[in-house]
C-alpha cells in the first residue's frame, strides 16, 4: 500500500532531506519517516503543500509535467492586478523559456494564513493583494515569473493545493500521512 505525506513546508526550508552544506533547514528537521521522497519541489522562499511518498509511480504522476496535475498557489503580489493582467495569466504568459499553459487566475481576499518569518516587506506607498493561480506545469519559479511578467511581482507564495490534496488543517512544519 502506498504512503503519502502532506507537509506544510515553512519558508526557508529546502525541499530535500540533505542540506549539502548550505546550512538551511531541510525536510529531515521535520519528517522522520524512512523511505519517503518529495513528489516535486517547492522553492526555499515558498511555503505550503509539499507531498512526499514511498511510491515511485505516484511520485512521477504528481511531479512530472506531462501528467498536468493541477497545483493551486496563493500569491501575495505587489500592486493590484486588473482584469487585463488576470486575463493574460489565464491565456498563458510568454517567459524566456516559452509560453506557459493557460492558468486559472483570480483575485482573492487575504487568506487567513500564519505569519511568515521573516515577514513580507511592507511598503506604505505600494498596495498589494492576493491572487489564486492554478497551473498544470511546473517550471522553475514559474508562478513568480508569471506574476512578474504581468507587472505584479510576488511578495509571498503559498502552495495551497496539489490535485485533490490541500493544506487544510496543517500548520507550518506539520504533516499528516494519508493511506491510498
Amino acid at each position: 500500500m502506498s504512503r503519502l505525506i502532506l507537509f506544510n513546508k515553512p519558508y526557508g526550508v529546502l525541499s530535500q532531506f540533505t542540506d549539502e552544506g548550505s546550512g538551511h533547514p531541510t525536510l529531515a528537521h521535520y519528517i522522520d519517516v524512512p523511505g519517503v521522497y518529495p513528489a516535486g519541489r517547492l522553492d526555499r522562499d515558498s511555503e505550503g503543500l509539499l507531498l512526499l511518498t514511498d511510491d515511485g509511480r505516484l511520485q512521477a504522476r504528481i511531479a512530472e509535467p506531462r501528467h498536468k496535475v493541477a497545483k493551486t498557489y496563493w500569491a501575495q503580489v505587489e500592486g493590484e492586478p486588473d482584469e487585463a493582467a488576470l486575463e493574460e495569466l489565464r491565456r498563458g504568459v510568454r517567459l524566456k523559456d516559452g509560453m506557459t499553459l493557460p492558468a486559472q487566475a483570480e483575485r482573492i481576499e487575504s487568506p487567513a494564513l500564519w505569519p511568515r518569518d521573516p515577514p513580507v516587506r511592507f511598503r506604505k506607498s505600494v498596495p498589494d493583494c492576493w491572487i489564486s493561480l492554478t497551473i498544470r506545469e511546473g517550471r522553475n519559479r514559474q508562478v513568480r515569473r508569471m506574476t512578474a511578467a504581468t507587472g505584479y511581482p510576488t511578495l509571498r507564495l503559498v502552495r495551497w493545493q496539489v490535485g485533490d490534496w490541500t493544506l487544510e488543517g496543517l500548520a507550518p512544519g506539520e504533516w499528516r500521512s494519508v493511506t491510498l
